[in-house]
């Protein structure tokens, strides 16, 4: 009889052990358990514009000019940001909370910068932040980094956020779309 039940509670750690070893995989075929879209508006300060803009160079080289991004790769262009976040593409829609935080020209041959950044949400929908970080090479059509953290709502949220630039105005305006896809959620 004990060996009956011993083989039995052995059987039931090998179903166990197989059930944890199926749910983490690392092959990506987990679903998200959030989805998010928002959109980020960024009016680039230009020496005419402090009214409306919503960043603004705060370091560049010594060759540079601090009021206007530095020639066509920007690199070493460090600029600061506070944005409204919408939830459609309109600047003029009601904002759901505010982007904040830098962008780094990070490399002299291709247009590409490193991102730094959250969204502060404070909404009927959602309060809280989520947090993100990573590498935005600009000529691709879509770009994903890594959400690596939040509060509230979206407290030690992990996931993966895919950018896609939606419009631009030359260097004074552009619009991202942030596809939000969380895998952590608590």
């Amino acid at each position: 009889m004990e060996a009956r039940r011993f083989t039995i509670a052995l059987f039931f750690v090998f179903l166990l052990s197989k059930s944890y070893a199926l749910s983490s995989r690392k092959d990506g075929a987990r679903s998200p358990c959030k989805k998010l879209v928002f959109y980020f508006h960024d009016i680039i300060y230009n020496g005419k514009n402090s009214k409306n803009a919503t960043s603004a160079i705060v370091g560049a080289p010594a060759w540079a000019n601090k009021t206007i991004l530095a020639g066509q790769n920007h690199f070493g262009d460090l600029v600061v940001f506070d944005d409204p976040i919408t939830l459609d593409n309109n600047l003029h829609s009601t904002p759901v909370g505010r982007a904040q935080g830098i962008y780094l020209y990070d490399k002299k041959e291709i247009f590409t910068a490193w991102l730094g950044f959250s969204f502060v949400l404070n909404s009927t929908e959602h309060k809280g932040s989520i947090n993100f970080a990573g590498a935005d090479p600009l000529m691709n059509k879509t770009r994903d980094i890594s959400v690596i953290g939040g509060t509230g709502d979206f407290f030690m949220a992990r996931g993966v956020a895919t950018l896609m630039t939606d419009a631009f105005e030359g260097e004074v305006y552009f619009r991202l779309r942030v596809d939000i896809n969380l895998y952590e959620c608590w």
